[in-house]
């Protein structure tokens, strides 16, 4: 029954939630075709979903062109990479964010393009994070004690928002959020999915723990 709730509360949410934030879209894809040159959806690989398979998240470009390649494989980028990689995959000063991208990022206005992902499918508007498979194989090494809440988190879809975005976003460690990710996927409450999307809005607003 849970199951079928949250997949019926995605497909209308999405569905409503697209109609609604129409013309933020059509503002947000021009914004950023003024402010840099390249594609208006980001160019990311693909992230890790339920039971494991990889799909394509929609987000508008808040980077510049071709940014996730360039850190990996651009020598001038090799310390900021490493840096990338012991500050849990966030970067607090990130010389690829555009002007624009600032922006949209401090108020998740990048996100609002995976609604598509969530009538698809994909993800759902209350989930875990939805992590690129690198970032799973690099962070299980750091923190060995994690592997065992991944299973966990791999059995529900990602979402677009979740229990570790509305209590700190990137603020928080990957052994912490994890935990909560598993925690969250084994809570199974429909009261609590609208808790959280309601904690969003003013973590949102706030742009707290954004970067």
């Amino acid at each position: 029954m849970y199951d079928f709730l949250k997949r019926l509360i995605d497909i209308i949410g999405s569905i409503v939630g697209l109609i609604i934030v129409s013309p933020i879209f059509l503002m947000v894809a021009l914004a950023i075709k003024l402010d840099s040159k390249g594609p208006i959806l980001a160019d990311t690989p693909m992230r890790v979903g339920k039971e494991g398979k990889l799909f394509k998240m929609y987000k508008f470009r808040s980077m510049i062109a071709n940014a996730h390649d360039i850190l990996r494989t651009d020598p001038s980028f090799k310390k900021l990479y490493e840096e990338y990689k012991k500050s849990n995959f966030k970067l607090t000063k990130d010389p690829r964010i555009t002007r624009v991208g600032k922006f949209i990022r401090k108020y998740s206005l990048d996100e609002l393009s995976q609604l598509v992902n969530v009538l698809k499918g994909e993800m759902s508007l209350v989930g875990p994070r939805a992590y690129y498979p690198d970032e799973l194989d690099q962070q299980q090494k750091s923190y060995p004690e994690s592997k065992k809440f991944l299973s966990i988190i791999l059995s529900g879809k990602p979402g677009v928002t979740g229990l570790w975005q509305v209590t700190g976003r990137s603020d928080i460690n990957f052994d912490k959020r994890v935990k909560m990710d598993a925690e969250y996927v084994q809570k199974k409450s429909i009261l609590f999915d609208f808790w959280i999307m309601l904690k969003t809005i003013p973590a949102v607003v706030s742009g707290r723990g954004a970067v």
